[in-house]
């Protein structure tokens, strides 16, 4: 019978253990949520409809790419050395300066 109450005991145990997690990850998704919709608020402030496209097309290829690009968008204007909207000409310099350079590769043929 004791045998049977630790069982039990460790069960419970076991379970709260479980719950207590899916509410920690819950509640990380939510502030993930969030913390997402008001970085893409910030950015519809920040950029330009043509520039936020661009930004677009590129997250397709290149995720980290932008990711680093927007989070360096967000640190300047909280900073205060931005004020006004980047255009889609000012977003392609800054991309150009980040963006890794490519690689020529040369074949020859013996």
């Amino acid at each position: 019978m004791a045998e049977a109450d630790e069982l039990d005991a460790l069960r419970r145990r076991k379970l709260q253990e479980l719950e207590y997690r899916a509410q920690q990850e819950s509640v990380a998704q939510e502030q993930s949520k969030q913390m997402d919709a008001q970085k893409q608020a910030l950015m519809r402030q920040l950029l330009t409809p043509e520039a936020r496209e661009r930004l677009a097309n590129i997250r397709m290829t290149r995720p980290d790419i932008v990711d680093s690009v927007e989070n360096q968008l967000i640190t300047l204007v909280q900073s205060g050395r931005i004020n006004q909207q980047i255009d889609d000409y000012t977003l392609r310099q800054i991309l150009r300066k980040i963006m890794p350079k490519k690689r020529e590769i040369k074949i020859e043929r013996r």
